[in-house]
């Protein structure tokens, strides 16, 4: 689940916070950054819980709207069909979520307020009026529904923003990668497998478990030899006044442009002017890219690097 692109963030972020909090310590910074990736991890499966939660809200509120019919004799009919949802109970299932979710003690429970807030907006919108009023009862109508819930409610609601950023301040960039597994996830699930759905793995594979560890060592342990790469084509005193994200931008973008010859040389800049188009200033994107470009071409020139 934590693709490059994650870990090409997380990097830059680390390197940078690693300078700026003066720490000479590179083993200890490593683990900030497991830490850091570990914590996108819980978000993708706090997520997934979310959905949970809203539904556990749902049929607590038709439960109690049963036992006040009852007393009152009302004997209208309450439709069961989105408390019912199929894709939503084998979620609750699932044996690598339950797992993962006692482990870290992960829960909504403390956020009900939201999870009200959630299920009034999912109530009110043309996706659960159209599901509910369906004859379609079908597995693939009930998924149908929560990708649809899930990208156009919750992935684009800016008070779960809020929310989770009081929770953790790792994930306060996480976001946006992380709803994109979730709607692969949700994509993914198939009822025959039942509870034993598999979900997304923390990483793809060891190789870019690997690739984490060595960008990250790389951009500091050859700091000297990066940045003076990049200073041979600057001017002096346009060094001096570099942003400093644009800085460890590009150190991190020669780490592995230098470190990785499998990778593409257009998705080494592409990324990483990308990361300093979010991140650093107005100009940086051009910057970072013209600069990266230069060095490339030059080392290439010299049979440094063997680049696609």
């Amino acid at each position: 689940m934590i693709n490059r692109i994650l870990i090409r963030l997380k990097v830059v972020q680390l390197v940078y916070a690693f300078y700026l909090n003066g720490n000479d310590n590179l083993e200890k910074a490593v683990k900030e950054l497991n830490f850091s990736l570990s914590k996108a991890y819980e978000l993708y499966n706090y997520l997934l819980l979310l959905m949970v939660a809203v539904t556990r809200y749902a049929t607590e509120k038709v439960m109690k709207k049963e036992k006040v019919n009852l007393v009152t004799h009302n004997d209208e009919p309450i439709n069961h069909k989105f408390i019912d949802n199929r894709f939503i109970l084998q979620l609750e299932q699932n044996t690598s979520l339950k797992e993962y979710v006692e482990s870290q003690h992960l829960d909504w429970t403390a956020n009900e307020d939201y999870l009200k807030y959630l299920y009034e907006l999912i109530v009110e919108s043309d996706y659960y009026k159209d599901y509910m009023s369906s004859p379609d009862s079908s597995y693939q109508a009930d998924r149908e529904l929560w990708r649809k819930i899930y990208k156009n409610i919750i992935a684009k609601d800016e008070r779960l923003d809020d929310l989770l950023e009081e929770k953790s301040l790792y994930w306060n960039d996480d976001r946006t990668t992380v709803d994109t597994f979730v709607l692969k996830s949700i994509k993914r699930f198939e009822e025959r497998e039942k509870s034993n759905q598999e979900l997304l793995p923390d990483f793809k594979d060891e190789e870019d478990r690997e690739y984490a560890q060595r960008l990250f060592r790389n951009s500091i342990l050859k700091e000297d030899e990066y940045r003076s790469l990049i200073m041979q084509n600057v001017k002096n005193w346009e060094f001096d006044r570099l942003a400093f994200m644009d800085v460890v931008i590009m150190q991190v973008a020669l780490a592995e442009l230098m470190s990785f010859p499998n990778i593409p040389l257009s998705v080494t800049i592409n990324e990483f002017v990308e990361i300093a188009k979010c991140y650093s200033t107005p100009k940086s994107g051009s910057y970072v890219n013209g600069i990266i470009d230069v060095v490339a071409k030059k080392l290439q020139k010299e049979n440094k690097i063997l680049k696609a």
